[in-house]
């Protein structure tokens, strides 16, 4: 959205975290670590160079998937995930977003809230909401962090309704 912001109609953050200019995806994640032992006993890190080196990507224990990410989700749907779950690269979540309203604020963005999402809990969604506020905030009840899993129609729904949006009033 930075880099190209003329190529993006509409941004839709979904499960995401929507960072504020000099903010980290780790800044979040320390935010939740206070509020839900989960994710903090989920995590694995995995130290490809060097346990004296930062971690360069994080597993989540098979164990606790279902508890943190698919809480919601049908039984075959989170067994199809597990197996499909690969580390998550480490040096992503470190990086410190640089983002200008003249480009990042251009782009029309709307947040989906998933009310029963273990990874990252209501209130922290709500919190990024408030402190960087989309043109709209749609809600999907019931969803974890999978809604494609837990809310597949609801998901489509709110999708749609955001694709026919049409462009906002200026005054």
């Amino acid at each position: 959205m930075e880099m190209f912001p003329s190529k993006v109609a509409k941004a839709v953050f979904l499960c995401a975290a929507m960072l504020k200019n000099g903010h980290s995806a780790l800044d979040m994640f320390q935010q939740q670590m206070d509020t839900n032992g989960t994710l903090q006993r989920a995590q694995e890190f995995v130290y490809s160079n060097g346990k004296d080196q930062p971690p360069t990507a994080i597993n989540i224990d098979k164990s606790l998937l279902r508890d943190l990410l698919f809480n919601q989700s049908p039984t075959k749907d989170v067994s199809l995930a597990s197996v499909s779950m690969r580390p998550i690269p480490f040096a992503p979540v470190l990086e410190k977003l640089v983002l200008t309203e003249e480009k990042y604020g251009s782009v029309r963005r709307f947040y989906v809230e998933t009310t029963d999402d273990n990874a990252i809990p209501l209130h922290l969604q709500q919190g990024m909401c408030d402190s960087n506020p989309p043109e709209k905030i749609l809600r999907l009840k019931g969803s974890d962090h999978a809604p494609f899993f837990s809310k597949p129609q609801a998901l489509h729904k709110t999708l749609v309704e955001i694709a026919t949006m049409p462009p906002a009033q200026t005054s």
